[in-house]
């Protein structure tokens, strides 16, 4: 088994004192440069009647009010493009992305904008390794965040993208590819479509994130594939928060940036093992989100020492979300873009999306119930959906109680 890799000790095994003082730091600096640059941080800043100089030291975090990425798309809708959120002109930007929402994500400067090479140096890749990256590269940013990680290692990427499994296979195959990225369920299709090909696959390692990882699957590819899969949690909008080490037990927060889990009530920090909403700040200069409220429900775990030797504090999970949105395939779906695209269609009067899993694949399935008398084309409505929230889902007319939600995820994680 290959070895797990620290990439910057004096990040990844700071002692808690100095973690503190490091990014009390780093948030001061964030908070001086976005409030000079970002015309939202400052009306944020002006609403709750603070200025820069309030925050001082990570004592101060909590004086700075919250940006809830739910309230992104009206703000960027408010004040095109980026709500006034970019601290950079956007002609400094690599790339701009177009996530559901609809979000629109700038990549700023740097080789590894989004902070993913810790996680898989964590995870056992290598320079000389190819990678085949099964992640999307269309419109939305996953692709990019782990094919510039993967490449900043000294990793070869095969830029494969969604689909086309048989081809990925043959791909994987013929370069004897040593690594995969990309979300789980696809690692699990790509093995297992490979064996049923006769194609040996190479894979030792991979780094999967963007869907939850039951120990159910991760235990069934070591065991029948040989593949150790470390999974890691991140946002398009803020890159890579927390990831794991082969110890497992939980994910490692990312120690370049602030991650609170906050009480869904009270607001105030969550004790480990109590679920709370994941609240995070990160400093890149181009796009210093503070205090940014992900939506994602998780819990930390209880404090203990890591014989990876990392120290920082780790994440034990996810749980769910807050609001209407569910990730689905890797995509999150809303009820609020669902709803606007079947306005398009007069004869439906309620609809819901039921989410369930078989085989270690997500599916979606939407359920509409029409007017008395009238009809719809289930056809259209598919199409229409798909390219509102970027998930195919099979349709279906039916009966919708009158207080259903708008999205019932039934899966279960085991």
């Amino acid at each position: 088994m290959r070895a797990s890799a620290i990439l910057d000790p004096a990040l990844e095994q700071q002692d808690a004192v100095s973690r503190r003082a490091y990014l009390g730091t780093r948030l001061r600096e964030a908070v001086a440069w976005a409030h000079a640059r970002s015309p939202q941080v400052r009306r944020a800043f002006d609403e709750a009647g603070i200025g820069p100089r309030d925050v001082a030291s990570l004592d101060d975090l909590t004086r700075i009010p919250i940006t809830r990425k739910d309230d992104v798309p009206e703000m960027q809708s408010a004040d095109p493009p980026f709500g006034g959120l970019l601290a950079v002109e956007p002609g400094r930007l690599q790339r701009i992305f177009a996530s559901p929402g609809p979000i629109l994500d700038p990549q700023g400067e740097g080789d590894d904008f989004w902070r993913f090479r810790m996680a898989l140096a964590a995870a056992g890749f290598r320079r000389g390794d190819i990678a085949i990256n099964s992640a999307s590269y269309h419109l939305t940013p996953l692709g990019f965040m782990l094919d510039n990680a993967a490449r900043s290692l000294g990793c070869v990427v095969v830029p494969a993208g969604v689909g086309q499994t048989d081809v990925q296979v043959r791909v994987a195959g013929a370069l004897r590819a040593t690594c995969y990225l990309g979300t789980p369920s696809f690692l699990y299709t790509l093995v297992k479509r490979g064996r049923e090909l006769g194609t040996e696959l190479s894979i030792e390692v991979a780094f999967v994130t963007a869907e939850m990882f039951p120990e159910s699957l991760r235990a069934e590819l070591e065991k029948d594939f040989g593949v150790r899969a470390l999974q890691g949690y991140g946002t398009a909008d803020q890159g890579c928060l927390a990831y794991e080490c082969p110890e497992r037990g939980g994910m490692h927060l990312h120690p370049e940036s602030i991650v609170e889990v906050l009480d869904l009530e009270t607001r105030k920090p969550a004790v480990p093992g109590q679920p709370g909403e994941i609240v995070v700040t990160t400093f890149d200069p181009a796009y210093p989100l503070l205090r940014f409220a992900t939506g994602d429900i998780g819990t930390l775990a209880p404090p203990s020492t890591c014989p990876c030797l990392r120290t920082a504090p780790k994440l034990a999970g996810l749980v769910g979300r807050v609001g209407d949105a569910v990730k689905v395939k890797g995509m999150f779906i809303r009820g609020a873009e669902i709803e606007k695209a079947l306005k398009a269609f007069p004869a439906v009067i309620r609809f819901q999306a039921v989410v369930t899993r078989d085989q270690h694949q997500d599916q979606l399935e939407y359920v509409l119930e029409v007017a008395p008398g009238a009809a719809v084309d289930v056809a259209l409505v598919a199409d229409a959906l798909r390219d509102a929230v970027k998930v195919r889902g099979e349709v279906r007319t039916g009966s919708v109680p009158e207080n259903a939600k708008r999205i019932d995820d039934r899966r279960v994680w085991k």
